[in-house]
């Protein structure tokens, strides 16, 4: 594991033997980082997130934090991603509310920078969402597309 020692892993973080984590980086203490995943600088993985192997997080996003929706009240939700999944810079990704628990991207996703998925959204496999795109909550993408 290579952990860049400006990076802050809260305890109870899981992370792969064979994963990254870049300086500037705060990993939650319930966040679980699969295989071979790279975390670049200044990421912000919060809460309850779990990311496959073999993905690659850029510079500034942002995953699990709370959603911003007016019914949230403190629920313990996820965020879960797949693996062989590209989150460019300053993309952000919500967690899950009550009503569905969970926000999920599936495997080989290409997510561009400045993306920003609201909670409780399903993203399929093999997708490419495109620069600047805001999906708002419990919005579902099918696979390929």
């Amino acid at each position: 594991m290579s952990i860049h020692h400006q990076a802050i892993i809260k305890e109870g973080a899981i992370i792969a033997e064979d994963a990254t984590v870049g300086p500037f980086s705060i990993v939650s203490s319930k966040a679980t980082i699969g295989s071979r995943t790279r975390i670049d600088d200044s990421v912000l993985i919060d809460g309850r997130t779990t990311i496959g192997k073999d993905c690659h997080i850029f510079h500034g996003a942002s995953i699990g934090c709370i959603p911003q929706d007016l019914k949230y009240a403190g629920e313990d939700t996820d965020v879960v991603i797949g693996d062989k999944n590209t989150i460019r810079e300053f993309v952000t990704i919500h967690r899950g509310t009550a009503m569905v628990g969970t926000t999920e991207i599936g495997n080989g996703n290409l997510i561009m920078a400045y993306v920003h998925i609201a909670h409780d959204c399903r993203i399929g496999n093999h997708c490419v969402i495109a620069n600047s795109s805001a999906l708002a909550g419990h919005i579902i993408i099918e696979d390929y597309a």
